[in-house]
């Protein structure tokens, strides 16, 4: 099991790389839409691209924001039966779920996204409106995300298996979010 945790670990790293590179692209975001807002209506000046970089920004955002916010536990969660569930219960329950559920739609979405970066690689694809940007990169975010996703969700089984075991404590503690 230890080589196993050292995958684990190997992978939740990489996870909060990408999140912290994730919490600055908001900034980013934050910065380039209020910069494009004041040209605009300063100066009367407006470009595509620079709108089309906050939405690639945003794309990355989800896509990759998905596999650190899974890491960190604070997913959305169906919480009919969960709620009611020993501890023991609830990490059988995030085992199955994963396992059986998260794992192979993230696989196979991520296969079936792989043709249309393909075919948008393939042709050099670019923005139909004036000054817009190369779309094969932000199209490559689609499969990358969803492997980066499945993969977090391969720690989150291994590290359920451990703690089931009794080999690993976990803080896999559910709270409801306070609205």
């Amino acid at each position: 099991m230890r080589p196993l945790l050292a995958v684990s670990a190997a992978i939740d790293l990489i996870n909060e790389k990408i999140g912290y590179v994730c919490n600055l692209l908001v900034l980013a975001a934050c910065v380039v839409s209020a910069a494009n807002a004041m040209i605009r209506y300063a100066f009367g000046y407006s470009s595509n691209g620079w709108l089309e970089l906050q939405w690639y920004m945003f794309a990355i955002l989800v896509m990759f924001g998905a596999s650190y916010t899974f890491k960190r536990n604070e997913h959305v969660r169906v919480e009919i039966f969960y709620l009611f569930l020993s501890e023991r219960g609830q990490l059988w329950l995030d085992l199955i779920g994963t396992l059986f559920f998260l794992i192979p739609a993230c696989l196979l979405l991520a296969y079936l996204s792989w043709p249309f970066f393909l075919q948008a690689y393939a042709v050099s694809e670019m923005s139909g409106n004036a000054g817009g940007l190369v779309r094969w990169p932000i199209k490559f975010v689609i499969p990358s995300g969803f492997v980066m996703l499945a993969l977090q969700g391969v720690s989150e089984v291994i590290k359920r298996i451990a703690a089931l075991q009794g080999q690993l404590t976990i803080d896999a503690k559910y709270e409801r979010p306070t609205q």
